[in-house]
């Protein structure tokens, strides 16, 4: 046998064990995939709720929120707010100028004495001559004189007051105080600008009080008349992730709101944020708690397969092999089914590894 011969034979006899090798491995991984790996899990008593999920806004009540502007018009003389800072209800924020509004104070209140004076003379003289007129001495035409002159002065003190708490009101406009206490939430003037008042005020500093916050839940229609005024309710925010925030449901909007083609109805639940770590327009991911019950037998719902109308899974016995019985369940939550009869506390229920993951 020549060598090249001997050459050929041995790389032919090389292929024959590579592909030999690849066979046996391929039926060793088939095998593998086709054994089933199961846990367990102990039937035990938990807590269950029935629950509704939905997402929400975090918003400021009604009067939570408000707009502070200007009843008159002037230049900003003094400007005490910025934004972020927290002001308590009738602190000053905005003082405007007053030199012309204390001047018509005065104005007004001179006209106030003035025809004050002339009422005391109008009714002194009115009183002295009653009882002269009454002995002769003075004519009823001149009584007639004194009397009118008496009406018209009393006229003219009480359109002085008037005009002199019209002064007094219009310079305590120029001082501008918080109507709320709570955060300053925008500021769109600067001190030395000139605001104008005109058919409305205009709203320069907007404060909302952080205390007074809620959640607009949207809930399907399909879950709505589930929720009732009263019911707990949890949320999370984005921020907060890994913090779990309390309420309770507040009202139900009658009239729904249609988002993406869904019906949804927007759900009012009352917050508390002493903190001040929630803020208005926050995401908010709701979970209401519509009710509870306590210590009942709970399994995985993994563990209980469907079949022809009935439910059953696979329970362990004391020597490993497993058996097939019949339950019958009642709540879901989470991962967690309700087990109703079938089953007592500490036995031991099987089911497939993969089933097991959510």
């Amino acid at each position: 046998m020549n060598n090249r011969k001997k050459i050929g034979i041995a790389a032919a006899c090389a292929v024959i064990a590579v592909a030999a090798a690849a066979f046996v491995a391929h039926s060793r991984t088939s095998g593998d995939k086709g054994e089933t790996a199961f846990t367990t899990a102990v039937v035990e008593k938990r807590d269950l709720g029935s629950l509704v999920q939905a997402t929400g806004i975090i918003k400021p009540k009604v009067g939570a929120e408000v707009k502070v502007g200007a009843r008159i018009t002037g230049r900003v003389e003094h400007l005490y707010a910025n934004i972020g800072d927290r002001v308590k209800k009738d602190q000053v924020l905005v003082r405007l100028e007053q030199d012309d509004l204390k001047a018509r104070v005065d104005q007004a209140e001179a006209a106030y004495l003035e025809a004050s004076a002339s009422f005391d003379k109008a009714k002194s003289d009115l009183e002295r001559d009653k009882p002269l007129a009454q002995a002769g001495y003075v004519t009823q035409q001149s009584i007639d004189v004194l009397q009118n002159a008496f009406d018209v002065a009393r006229a003219r003190v009480a359109k002085a007051k008037a005009d002199q708490d019209y002064a007094k009101a219009q310079l305590s406009y120029a001082t501008i105080k918080a109507p709320i206490g709570g955060t300053i939430a925008s500021v769109t003037t600067q001190q030395g600008e000139t605001v104008a008042a005109g058919l409305s005020a205009p709203t320069f500093i907007t404060i909302i009080d952080l205390n007074k916050l809620e959640v607009n839940a949207y809930i399907d229609e399909t879950d709505v008349g589930k929720i009732g005024v009263g019911q707990e309710a949890l949320f999370t925010v984005d921020t907060f992730t890994d913090r779990d925030f309390k309420g309770k449901v507040t009202a139900v909007y009658p009239r729904a709101v249609l988002q993406e083609n869904v019906v949804n109805y927007i759900t009012l639940i009352s917050i508390e944020n002493s903190e001040g770590k929630l803020k208005p327009d926050m995401t908010a991911n709701v979970t209401v708690t519509l009710k509870k019950k306590k210590g009942v037998l709970a399994v995985p719902g993994a563990a209980v397969v469907r079949e022809g109308g009935r439910k059953y899974v696979m329970l362990q016995g004391k020597d490993g092999k497993a058996t097939r019985s019949e339950v019958k369940t009642g709540w879901k939550e989470g991962a967690y089914l309700e087990i109703t009869s079938g089953l007592k506390e500490g036995d031991v229920v099987m089911m497939a590894e993969g089933n097991g993951k959510k």
